[in-house]
């Protein structure tokens, strides 16, 4: 018997992006690590993406990834196969995804896919859900040139800029709708996506997602607080950009909430521009940064478990997860909307422990993190013996 007086039951919290950094950067996170980081934060099931060293574009990484988290998550895990110019054969045969990512920007990582007619070919072919990263390669280019004689992190909203982030989105509606293949958009960053995502059918075919940071950070205030920690890719951007995707989200045009949780050292940020990695942490806040709102009365608590547990789970068809009904899984998390905690770098659990979030009350916090019946956070600790399982995606 658990006693919850006071206390808000929630179905877990669903995470669909996410990069634990492993295998080939534990320095950073590994999928133990991160997990814990997840557990910590009300989230019970995360997405992880393939760009590995090496990257995770054959079913045998597929297998040797799967079997890592299998002996190192504390929770439930899912899997991004990527995508390169030479490698359908392997998407299409990958059994058990949650879906196919492509960048069509370049980012962390050598998975890059720009060239269009590749592009086309893998629309064209399969059926399997299709996840981008829209920024357009050639947008990105031109501008980095334009600009290569400044150094500085405030340009990397400029270089990246919106023009390239819309090219990108355009291109890849383009080709779903084409081909009837279902395609989702990860973190939306403007308000000229959200617009043209507007005049769109709402059929299920496209399906889109915003992360927390690009909602509450806006530029140029948190590159002067911040520095590189707030350096992402797509770059945060101005209030104009985060009012609208907020708007965006409540109006339904975006369909659920990821962290792209990328952590890197703080070594690692410290480096000048264009050596500074681009990522930050933040799957240990999400849940606390959206309880926040609530009680802000920004938005219901309905709307936050829709966006980072129902949606996820609908949106990649995963089997038993999102809401609290006999038969589902037991993955749940107790909430205290009462309570104030200040997050703090050094306190956390991902293995970087730094937070762009550092120093920011929040009100409302998970308190107990429940993974298939087994507790595996409580009063702040995680309990680093339990397992997840592999989510199944119908």
């Amino acid at each position: 018997v658990i006693d919850a007086e006071g206390l808000t039951l929630l179905p877990g919290m669903i995470d669909p992006q996410v990069h634990f950094r492993e295998p080939g950067a534990a320095q950073k996170e590994d999928l133990h690590s991160g997990s814990c980081a997840a557990a910590a934060g009300g989230v019970t099931s995360f997405l992880d993406m393939p760009n590995n060293a090496p990257p995770v574009i054959t079913r045998e990484r597929m297998a040797e990834k799967k079997q890592l988290a299998a002996e190192k998550s504390v929770v439930n895990y899912g899997f991004f196969m990527g995508a390169t110019p030479d490698n359908l054969e392997e998407l299409n045969a990958v059994e058990n995804v949650c879906g196919i990512k492509i960048f069509m920007g370049s980012s962390t990582g050598d998975l890059l896919v720009d060239n269009p007619q590749v592009l086309e070919n893998i629309f064209s072919n399969g059926s399997r859900l299709i996840a981008v990263h829209a920024e357009d390669e050639a947008v990105l280019k031109e501008n980095t040139e334009l600009l290569k004689h400044i150094s500085d992190v405030r340009l990397h909203s400029r270089i990246r800029d919106e023009s390239a982030a819309l090219k990108a989105t355009k291109l890849a509606v383009k080709l779903s709708l084409q081909y009837r293949r279902r395609l989702h958009i990860l973190h939306l960053t403007t308000e000229d996506e959200c617009d043209f995502l507007r005049g769109l059918p709402r059929e299920h075919l496209i399906s889109t997602e915003v992360c927390p940071q690009h909602f509450t950070l806006t530029v140029p205030e948190c590159y002067e607080q911040l520095g590189a920690l707030a350096q992402m890719n797509p770059p945060i951007r101005t209030k104009r950009h985060a009012d609208a995707l907020w708007q965006a989200l409540k109006d339904g045009i975006i369909d659920c909430i990821a962290t792209d949780h990328a952590p890197h050292t703080l070594a690692e940020k410290e480096q000048p521009y264009g050596k500074a990695p681009s990522g930050m942490p933040g799957v240990e806040t999400s849940l606390a940064l959206m309880l926040d709102r609530v009680n802000r009365r920004a938005c219901s608590l309905q709307e936050v478990v829709f966006w980072m547990s129902t949606s996820p789970a609908n949106l990649y068809q995963m089997q038993g997860k999102g809401r609290i009904e006999v038969g589902q899984d037991a993955d749940l998390v107790l909430v205290d909307m009462a309570l104030k905690k200040t997050v703090r770098n050094g306190q956390l659990h991902t293995r970087v422990n730094w937070s762009p979030y550092h120093g920011m009350e929040l009100q409302g916090w998970p308190v107990r993190t429940i993974v298939n019946g087994q507790t595996v956070y409580m009063n702040g600790e995680v309990d680093k013996s339990v397992r997840g399982r592999e989510i199944c995606f119908a």
